[in-house]
């Protein structure tokens, strides 16, 4: 977002925490549902007992405001919509303009060339 030259507001969500209606907003405007949301890598999911398919979207909610850890990341708010970035490069979809190339992911995988071509 800052190469194509905007600013984000970081939200830390670790220390601020989330709210049951901030997620539901959030979830609804990214056509999410708490599942889909649901960060299982690097979380306490598994030892919560939240991958079990039998829990149901008002627990994974109550799970996630009480361990904000479990909301997968990054959730980029853009006049464009709200997405869920992951992979990083999905937020291209948000920006009203593409940052100039070559563009870089975070393991160095390379996601546009120098002369601002897209790399599937």
């Amino acid at each position: 977002m800052r190469a194509a030259g905007e600013e984000p507001v970081v939200v830390d969500y670790l220390e601020a925490g989330w709210t049951r209606p901030q997620l539901l907003g959030l979830f609804a405007a990214a056509g999410l549902t708490a599942r889909e949301a649901l960060r299982i890598n690097r979380s306490p999911a598994e030892e919560l007992g939240l991958c079990d398919a039998a829990v149901d979207e008002s627990a994974l909610l109550d799970a996630m405001v009480e361990h904000p850890i479990l909301v997968n990341r990054p959730l980029v708010c853009s006049p464009k919509g709200v997405r869920l970035c992951r992979p990083s490069e999905t937020v291209l979809d948000l920006l009203d303009h593409l940052p100039p190339g070559p563009l870089l992911k975070e393991d160095g995988e390379m996601v546009m060339d120098k002369n601002g071509k897209l790399l599937a």
